[in-house]
C-alpha cells in the first residue's frame, strides 16, 4: 500500500471510529437492561415463593434466614401480599 493509500485507510478508520463506539455504547445499554429485567424478574419470583411458603406454613424468621433478607425487609414482602405480621 502506498502512503496516500495509508492515509486514505487511516482516515476511514478514524471516522467509522465515533460510530463503532456508539454502536458499542448501545449495545452495553442493551445487555444491561436485559440483565435489569432479568434480575427484576428473578426477584419477582423469589418474593412470589417467599409468599407461599409462608402460606403453607413457613414463619418469618424461616424466611429471613433462607433469603438472608432483614426481618423486616420480609415483612415488607409479606405485606405487599395481604399479610400482615404473625
Amino acid at each position: 500500500m502506498d502512503l496516500d493509500g495509508a492515509m486514505r485507510a487511516l482516515k476511514a478508520a478514524e471516522e467509522a471510529l465515533p460510530q463503532a463506539e456508539e454502536q458499542a455504547a448501545q449495545a452495553a445499554r442493551q445487555i444491561k437492561a436485559d440483565a435489569r429485567a432479568r434480575v427484576d424478574h428473578a426477584r419477582a419470583e423469589l418474593h412470589r415463593a417467599m409468599v407461599a411458603e409462608h402460606r403453607a406454613g413457613a414463619r418469618q424468621v424461616d424466611l429471613v434466614k433462607r433469603t438472608g433478607y432483614s426481618r423486616e425487609r420480609v415483612r415488607q414482602i409479606l405485606r405487599a401480599a395481604g399479610i400482615e405480621a404473625d
